[in-house]
């Protein structure tokens, strides 16, 4: 294995080339150890290298973003990261959540250390072919991947919960900037900012550490403001979702079928299991589609005198926007034409009482005014009665 060392320390860098010479049993050829961050950076861009050594306190350009900067050239290089200071590795790294040592280096740490990075070198990377295939990703309910079609969706197996969330709200602003600072604000708004920009740096390695098995599907591009996650040969389920509500408002008899069948992709709101405020917008919005796209199917089935599947639509309108009117008044409508006058005031008084339960209000004036002249209507006389 290829290995670069980079310390401001020259010390520091001639142990820790000794300590890496005594592993025996691990073939290391040191091609290089640089005191200065942006020398080593050269070095490391422009050779054959498989592991860098970066302390993290470096002069001027902390050894974080220097992985980062690095690891946007090299996404298959190994990291290891040096530190003095224990506590700030454990606070910053969360445990095992990336490859560290602490100095003074111990030679049991660094074999294992060593050991691991040759695991994962020793992978071998997803061929070409297997690249350009296509994979498929949901966003409804929670995020998770299908490799090939028709197999099991799984989920991303993250090492940190900041790491899930950033790559989701990047995921989310797919294909657009997003700027470092506004990923601070967001999820480490109580640290200052010489701590938050290494959390943040630390989490976009756990990213791409992860999307690694992935190749080139997923690409993190990093700028002097942010980044921008651009994904290739992957299938969203949003997007088949609403690509094509959006292009099909017309239902016929020809695409019914498909209509249901594209529904079935939404198997919950936009990010169901995750509790992100930043995505409540996207998510209100997903429930407005489908709420107007299950409105249209169900009137559509109106239109047909297809009153069972109408039903079902309007039932699960229901189920989905408890305060919905349109679903209630078109159930009680229909049922008045069944002449099923109990499920007429049934669906009534369960609108009017989740309005008033959930909002303090009444329903709206056209309803209960139908309502109120198909009682009367419906209501059988005195002489009838005796």
């Amino acid at each position: 294995m290829k290995v670069i060392l980079v310390d401001d320390e020259p010390l520091a860098l001639k142990y820790l080339e000794q300590q890496l010479l005594k592993l025996d049993t691990i073939p290391i050829d040191c091609i290089g150890t640089y005191s200065s961050p942006y020398e080593g950076r050269q070095a490391i861009l422009h050779q054959d290298v498989d592991i860098v050594f970066l302390d993290i306190s470096l002069p001027e350009l902390n050894g974080i973003e220097l992985a980062e900067q690095l690891l946007e050239q090299k996404p298959q290089l190994g990291i290891v990261f040096v530190t003095g200071h224990q506590e700030y590795a454990v606070t910053a790294f969360e445990l095992n959540a990336v490859d560290y040592i602490v100095k003074p280096v111990q030679l049991d740490r660094l074999a294992k250390t060593m050991e691991r990075l040759r695991g994962r070198i020793t992978v071998k990377p997803e061929t070409q072919a297997a690249g350009h295939r296509k994979i498929h990703m949901t966003m409804f309910r929670q995020v998770m991947v299908q490799l090939h079609e028709g197999g099991q969706y799984t989920l991303l197996h993250w090492r940190t919960a900041r790491a899930q969330e950033t790559f989701i709200y990047l995921l989310q602003h797919r294909g657009h900037l997003v700027r470092k600072y506004a990923l601070i604000d967001m999820l480490w708004p109580d640290y200052d900012m010489d701590k938050a920009f290494p959390q943040l740096y630390t989490a976009i390695y756990h990213i791409r550490k992860t999307l690694e098995p992935y190749g080139h599907r997923f690409q993190i591009t990093n700028t002097t403001e942010g980044y921008i996650l651009n994904v290739e040969n992957v299938v969203l389920d949003i997007e088949d979702w609403e690509r094509w509500f959006t292009t099909n408002t017309t239902i016929m008899p020809s695409n019914i079928d498909r209509h249901h069948e594209v529904m079935k992709l939404y198997t919950g709101d936009y990010l169901q299991e995750y509790d992100y405020w930043w995505a409540e917008g996207e998510r209100q919005r997903y429930k407005e589609l489908w709420l107007a796209a299950s409105l249209a199917i169900a009137e559509w089935y109106v239109q047909q005198k297809r009153l069972d599947e109408a039903l079902l639509c309007y039932s699960s309108i229901q189920r989905n926007h408890p305060l919905e009117e349109k679903a209630y008044y078109a159930l009680m409508t229909i049922y008045s034409g069944m002449d099923n006058r109990s499920q007429v005031h049934r669906h009534y008084h369960l609108l009017a009482d989740a309005l008033m339960n959930e909002m303090g209000e009444s329903p709206s004036s056209y309803i209960t005014s139908w309502y109120d002249e198909w009682s009367n209507d419906t209501q059988p006389s005195r002489s009838q009665s005796l």
